[in-house]
């Protein structure tokens, strides 16, 4: 789950606390909390996210998903992501006028869209959604908790500088 290569990472690559983000590119919820989750990232220097498409409110977003997974491959993931959170509704257009926007080679990011291993990766956040029984978008992992729903700046704040001193007290691993 935290160490997935084909799972965009995004803050910082060698962070000391992850979160791992389950979310859907056409949840409203998800739009909401996401600025939240790039303040804390602009706030805190030392929180890596670990991005999951799971893309569950239709084909749009499976679409949306698939575009964004295939962005990672051009270098812009995470300016497509951010993108794609602050638009409206993702779709087939939308997607379009951002990779555009982002300079991205849109022939190249259809082509890598349909890649065998996207299909896969969007699979495997399925069932490891359903392993921690996640069933619904936005929902975090922040060290041991899972946190379903769109949680708001302080509490977010709290749970990464719990995890953080949790991490400190722990004994070293040899």
């Amino acid at each position: 789950m935290l160490h997935d290569a084909s799972s965009p990472v995004g803050g910082n690559p060698a962070g000391d606390v992850t979160i791992v983000e389950f979310f859907d590119y056409n949840c409203g919820y998800c739009k909401r909390v996401a600025p939240t989750v790039k303040a804390l990232l602009k706030s805190d220097p030392n929180v890596r996210v670990v991005y999951k498409e799971f893309a569950i409110l239709g084909p749009p977003s499976v679409l949306a998903a698939k575009a964004a997974l295939a962005a990672q491959r051009q270098g812009k993931y995470v300016p497509f992501h951010e993108a794609l959170m602050s638009s409206g509704r993702a779709t087939g257009s939308t997607i379009a006028a951002l990779a555009r926007n982002l300079g991205m080679d849109y022939g190249k990011l259809l082509k890598d869209m349909e890649d065998p291993a996207i299909g896969k990766t969007l699979q495997r956040t399925y069932r490891l959604a359903s392993l921690l029984g996640i069933n619904g978008t936005p929902a975090f992992v922040i060290g041991d908790q899972v946190v379903p729903g769109a949680i708001g700046a302080d509490a977010m704040a709290r749970m990464v500088s719990a995890e953080r001193a949790k991490l400190k007290s722990a004994p070293a691993r040899k």
